[in-house]
């Protein structure tokens, strides 16, 4: 088994890792302030490909594989989680814009997407459904040549900011089999937002719900066929919950990486900190964990780019896995940092807020083993 990245697969990550250093890293503190992340920053990311990472190529995306998108995540986290999260979010649909839209609707939505001059938020939670997805209750009737939306979502990235939302609704029966999924663009009457949430992290990124209220879109929005919109929003969640498990990668390395720095200059007892086996051992339990965690994260993704009939298990599995590590390794490099973690300028506290809610989103980690041990067992 080969388990070095390939040249190209090298110059991926190099390329991310540069463009995150230059045009996220430095601005990652005062766009948390703001509460809102640029415009221009998407053209930028755009010009890289960034905007339809595996969207095929004949329709205007860069077709990467699963894996190696991962490696575009951990590297853009390296310099803000939430950032890289937000494009991630952007990505999911655009992808289910490729696979499962009409000509006509790809035609309208799909280059303005890889061109990232619209961005695209993935609306499924609500505020009585979560975990349990397929509870979900906000509904779509057909009336002649259009689609009428009544219902709220919640906690959505990008609500209020993003130009068009990929929404699921029922368009049938209860249960899973009557969930459809249909764009809806900004400025669509009927179509409003909540107020912004104030959250523990991920500030960066403007929260809001959004709320449909007789809100009426053409009939020709709705994205693939009719009943199909959980499975497609599945399908999505097995590639998201390894993007945000690259995040948390990602943002747990920029931690490390920054705790070692500190420790080769802080002095106590009349050395530096990196100079005691104590914490020395620690640094190598971080090590250990984070380089389990990738080569786990790594393995997932290959599966899934292999079509493999546990690809979902393990989607799950490292999701689970390595979001935990993150959040853990984060956390005790706040601990060796001391008083100074605590301080936003150190940035290491912000990584800490922004990867707790990994734990939650893309299905909570208990939904994750949930997933594991019913395969587990039907097996």
């Amino acid at each position: 088994m080969d388990f070095a990245l390939s040249s190209e697969q090298t110059a991926i990550f190099d390329m991310a890792r540069a463009f995150g250093d230059e045009h996220i890293a430095p601005h990652a503190l005062a766009w948390e302030k703001e509460g809102t992340i640029p415009r221009d920053l998407w053209a930028k990311a755009a010009e890289l490909g960034f905007g339809g990472l595996y969207v095929a190529e004949e329709n205007g995306g860069v077709g990467l594989s699963r894996l190696d998108a991962t490696l575009v995540f951990e590297a853009l986290s390296r310099a803000c989680p939430s950032v890289a999260a937000f494009l991630s979010i952007h990505n999911m649909c655009a992808a289910m814009l490729d696979r499962h839209g009409a000509e006509a609707l790809r035609a309208r939505h799909l280059g303005p997407a890889v061109a990232m001059d619209s961005v695209l938020s993935y609306c499924l939670t609500e505020p009585g459904s979560g975990s349990d997805a397929a509870a979900l209750t906000t509904r779509a009737m057909r009336d002649g040549d259009a689609w009428v939306l009544d219902g709220t979502k919640a906690f959505i990235s990008g609500g209020g900011y993003s130009d068009a939302y990929v929404v699921m609704c029922r368009t049938g029966d209860d249960g899973p089999g009557g969930i459809s999924a249909i764009v809806v663009e900004d400025g669509t009457p009927g179509l409003s937002f909540g107020g912004l949430e104030d959250k523990m992290g991920w500030r960066a990124q403007p929260t809001r719900q959004v709320q449909f209220d007789a809100c009426r879109v053409p009939a020709e929005n709705l994205l693939g066929d009719e009943g199909r919109g959980f499975a497609y929003a599945m399908a999505g969640l097995d590639g998201g919950r390894l993007n945000i498990a690259a995040c948390s990668l990602g943002a747990a390395q920029a931690a490390l990486d920054a705790t070692l720095a500190y420790m080769a200059e802080r002095r106590a007892f009349g050395r530096t900190l990196d100079k005691f086996q104590a914490l020395q051992f620690r640094l190598a339990d971080l090590e250990i964990e984070l380089q389990a965690a990738r080569v786990f994260l790594r393995q997932a993704a290959w599966k899934l780019d292999t079509g493999a009939a546990d690809a979902t298990r393990h989607c799950a599995m490292a999701k689970a896995f390595v979001t935990e590590a993150g959040s853990r390794v984060a956390d005790q490099c706040l601990q060796l940092h001391g008083g100074y973690g605590y301080l936003a300028e150190y940035r290491v506290e912000k990584l800490v807020r922004d990867l707790r809610v990994h734990q939650i989103l893309e299905g909570t980690n208990e939904i994750m083993r949930l997933i594991v041990a019913r395969q587990m067992v039907a097996a």
